[in-house]
């Protein structure tokens, strides 16, 4: 049985660990405002690139254009998003088991054929999966102790020359999407070849319920659609990466806080615990020597 010194010890690093997860979650708190802040910030420029590349691709066939078309998929790239530190819950294993589901089901063939290639952004992504049986073509570790939008366009421009040479015939993206500080949804999408009503949905994705989608309003492009749709698509990768680094970044904070909550209210009610624990102890002990105090008188009177 635990000694009264032993209790007291457990109480005090308990009390310590509570402290601890309490400022993690104040301090997560206040990123989130922060991120939820870049969020919306960059939703605009995203919404009127993906409105335009909508009109535009209603006006004719595009599909000679690389980039939005398909083609027999040989090899496979996945990107896995994940985040650099951990005390998130079940954030990163959620994305990790997602990415691991995809790559030993559906991609399987590709696995085993070696067409199957992996970028991993966040430590914890890199570090479960470099040292298992994968092809790793690429490591981003830290990436969210700064979230720089440099950091997105470099991996669209690696991702969109490997495409366009051939060397990988489709990529997909594993990563949480922000719901809300309690909920985070883990998504598997498409990213190249880009899909035919992705700029479709993303541009409609902003309106208000019960809002009228309004008339088709006929624009005289200058200099001509081709010439603009291919300057835009890179930039739309661009902000599609960026907007997925945004997500999961809020994501992250939103379940470390969460995390860090329970964590919180879980210590506060073992403190408790160990608290009844140690006072019925105490009380074990004073009754104890009182009883021997009083055993003690009667012997000394008995003789």
């Amino acid at each position: 049985m635990a000694t009264l010194r032993d209790i007291k010890r457990r109480i005090i690093g308990v009390k310590s660990t509570q402290q601890i997860t309490k400022a993690m979650k104040m301090v997560a708190a206040a990123k989130l405002r922060r991120a939820q802040e870049n969020m919306l910030n960059a939703r605009p420029y995203s919404k009127k690139i993906s409105e335009v590349l909508s009109n535009l691709l209603e006006l004719g066939d595009f599909s000679s254009n690389p980039l939005l078309s398909g083609r027999e998929v040989k090899s496979v790239a996945v990107v896995v998003v994940t985040s650099d530190r951990g005390l998130a819950g079940s954030f990163n294993m959620n994305a990790i088991r997602e990415a691991t589901n995809l790559i030993h089901g559906e991609l399987e063939e590709f696995y085993k054929s070696g067409n199957l290639f992996l970028y991993c952004l966040g430590k914890k992504g890199c570090d479960h999966f470099s040292g298992k049986n994968y092809k790793i073509s690429g490591l981003y570790p830290g990436v969210f102790s700064s979230v720089k939008f440099q950091t997105a366009s470099n991996l669209v421009s690696e991702l969109k020359h490997r495409y366009l040479n051939n060397e990988i015939d489709k990529v997909i993206i594993v990563y949480n999407e922000f719901k809300s500080v309690m909920q985070q949804n883990v998504i598997v999408e498409q990213f190249l070849p880009i899909p035919s009503q992705s700029t479709k949905k993303a541009s409609e994705s902003d309106k208000k319920p019960g809002q009228k989608m309004s008339s088709k309003v006929d624009f005289i492009y200058e200099p001509d659609e081709s010439t603009i749709i291919n300057s835009l698509l890179p930039r739309h990768l661009n902000s599609q990466m960026w907007k997925v680094m945004l997500e999961s970044f809020a994501a992250e904070l939103g379940a470390r806080m969460t995390a860090m909550d329970l964590a919180t209210e879980n210590a506060k009610e073992l403190i408790r615990t160990l608290q009844l624990t140690y006072n019925k102890a105490r009380q074990a002990a004073i009754t104890t020597e009182l009883s021997e105090i009083v055993s003690g008188a009667n012997a000394l009177k008995a003789d």
